[in-house]
C-alpha cells in the first residue's frame, strides 16, 4: 500500500502477461511461406527445375516455422491501468506500452487461414501512428471482441462511480448492445463499379496485345504463358482486391455513439471508429460513376495508418465505398450531424486563375457553414473534402511563383490526419481574411467541445 491510498484499499494483483493463440506460428509460416514462393518466380523454376525447387522450399518453410514458434514464445501482452503493453521480438526484443488515451480505431481482421481455424486478429491505430501500432495476431474471436470492447472502454475513460475496467471483475464481456443498421452495400453495384475503372477498360487491349505476341513469335511454353497469365492478373490486381475487400459492405451505429464497419470475402474485418475521432469526410465521383449517380466516400480518421508496405498508408478509412447520393447524404448526415451534402454551396475562384487552370476553373470552389470547411477540386475525378472547425490543427497561406504573378494564394486547413482542405488559387487579400476566418471559427469550436 502507498501512502497517497486510503487505509483498507486493497490492492489489485496485475493480471499475468497473455500469450497469443498456439496456431498463430502456423498461420504466420504459412503467410511467408507465400510470400517467399511468390518471390522465386517462374524463372527460378524454370532455372533449377521442379525436385530443387521443392526441396529449396521445403527447407525455407521448416525454417520459417521453427523462427515463428520461437517468436511466438517471446510475445506476449498484458493491460496495466491504461496502458497496453506488447512485448516481442526474437533477435531484438521490443517493449511497448502503448498510451489507451491516443487510441483512435481498432480493427477485428480474420484472414482467410483465421476464418478457417476460428481465429482473429485485433489490430490498434493510434494518434501519430506511421503505422498499425499493435497487431495482435492471433486471438480466439471471442478474445479478440472481449480485449476490443475493454480496450475502447479504457479509451474512453470510464466515467466515475464505475467499475474500471481493468479490474479483474470487470474482464468478463458485457452484452452486446443493440446497433442501428445505417447501410448495406449492394454487392452487384460493387461489381459494376469496379468494372467502371481504366484497368478493365484496357484490360481487353491487353489481352489482344498477348494474344498478337504469341501468334508472331509462335512461341507457347509454358514458362511463357505462366508470366503472360501473372503479367494480366497484375492489370486486374486492383479492381479484383476492392471488390474481395469492400464484398459485403454493412455499416451500423451503436448506443456508444460509434460506427461500426464490416466487410471483406477473403478476409473478414470488423472495425470500430469513435465518432469524436473523424477529422474530415472526402467524397469522390469518378467519371465513369458519374453516369450511374454514384459515389464514394471516406473517413480521415487521425493514426489511421493503413496497410504497412502496400500504398494503404495514404488511404483513409471507408464509409461508403460505392453509393447513391442520397445515401451518402444520410451518411454525412450521421457522421457530422447538421451537415448536408446537398446544401454546401461553394464559390469559385476569381476569374485570372483561369491561367492557372485553364480546363478545370469551374470545379474549383470553397465554401464554410456553420460547421464546416468545405473544398471541391478536380476536372475527371471531382472531390470535395469537408473538415469541421473543431478539427482544423492548423491553416497555412501558400503562394507559389506563378501565384506571385497573379495575386493568387492557395490557403491549406490542416487536420490531425495530415490531409488538408484546400482553398486553392484565391485572391491574395481573400486567402488571408479566409485564413483568419479558419482560425477564428476553429478556436470555437474547440471552446464548444471543451467540458
Amino acid at each position: 500500500m502507498t501512502a497517497t491510498e486510503p487505509p483498507g484499499t486493497a490492492v489489485a494483483e496485475p493480471e499475468p502477461r497473455r500469450r497469443l493463440h498456439p496456431l498463430s506460428p502456423l498461420l504466420h509460416g504459412a503467410k511467408s511461406i507465400t510470400v517467399i514462393v511468390a518471390a522465386l518466380s517462374w524463372q527460378t523454376l524454370s532455372q533449377v527445375g521442379l525436385e530443387r525447387f521443392a526441396i529449396v522450399v521445403a527447407v525455407i518453410a521448416v525454417g520459417v516455422v521453427i523462427f515463428s514458434i520461437v517468436g511466438w514464445l517471446t510475445t506476449g501482452y498484458q493491460v496495466v491501468g491504461r496502458e497496453l503493453r506488447i512485448s516481442d521480438g526474437v533477435v531484438w526484443r521490443r517493449n511497448r506500452a502503448i498510451p489507451l488515451e491516443r487510441l483512435q480505431a481498432v480493427e477485428l481482421r480474420r484472414p482467410l487461414l483465421a476464418q478457417l481455424t476460428g481465429l482473429a486478429e485485433l489490430r490498434l491505430e493510434v494518434i501519430g501512428g506511421g503505422k498499425t501500432e499493435a497487431p495482435l495476431a492471433f486471438l480466439t474471436v471471442k478474445e479478440a471482441a472481449t480485449l476490443r470492447e475493454r480496450l475502447l472502454r479504457l479509451a474512453g475513460r470510464t466515467r466515475a462511480g464505475e467499475t474500471p475496467a481493468d479490474q479483474p471483475d470487470a474482464e468478463a464481456p458485457a452484452a452486446p448492445a443493440l446497433e442501428r443498421p445505417l447501410m448495406r452495400v449492394n454487392n452487384r453495384d460493387l461489381v459494376v463499379s469496379q468494372l467502371l475503372t481504366p484497368q478493365a477498360f484496357f484490360l481487353p487491349v491487353g489481352v489482344a496485345f498477348v494474344v498478337l505476341q504469341f501468334v508472331l513469335e509462335g512461341s507457347w511454353t509454358f514458362i511463357g504463358i505462366a508470366s503472360t497469365v501473372t503479367a494480366m492478373a497484375g492489370v486486374l490486381l486492383q479492381p479484383v482486391r476492392r471488390v474481395l475487400q469492400d464484398w459485403d459492405f454493412r455499416l451500423a451505429r451503436d448506443p456508444e455513439d460509434r460506427l461500426s464497419v464490416r466487410y471483406g470475402l477473403l478476409e473478414t474485418r470488423n472495425q470500430v471508429v469513435p465518432l469524436n475521432r473523424v477529422q474530415a469526410i472526402g467524397a469522390t465521383w469518378p467519371l465513369l460513376w458519374r453516369g450511374q449517380g454514384w459515389l464514394h466516400l471516406r473517413l480521415d480518421i487521425a493514426g489511421y495508418a493503413g496497410e504497412p508496405g502496400s500504398g494503404d498508408s495514404k488511404r483513409s478509412d471507408r464509409l461508403l465505398p460505392v453509393g447513391e447520393f442520397a445515401t451518402a447524404r444520410a451518411l454525412v448526415w450521421e457522421v457530422l450531424p447538421g451537415v448536408d451534402l446537398a446544401g454546401l454551396a461553394t464559390s469559385p475562384p476569381p476569374s485570372r486563375a483561369r491561367w492557372l487552370n485553364p480546363f478545370s476553373l469551374r470545379s474549383i470552389g470553397v465554401g464554410l457553414t456553420p460547421e464546416v470547411f468545405v473544398s471541391r477540386w478536380g476536372l475527371l475525378t471531382r472531390e470535395m473534402h469537408i473538415v469541421p472547425y473543431a478539427r482544423l490543427q492548423s491553416v497555412r497561406v501558400v503562394q507559389g511563383p506563378l501565384q506571385r504573378m497573379t495575386g493568387l494564394a492557395t490557403v491549406y486547413a490542416d487536420t490531425a490526419r495530415g490531409r488538408a482542405g484546400q482553398a486553392k488559387d484565391r485572391d491574395l487579400a481573400e486567402a488571408y481574411a479566409l485564413a483568419a476566418e479558419l482560425a477564428v471559427r476553429a478556436r470555437h469550436a474547440r471552446e464548444q467541445l471543451t467540458p
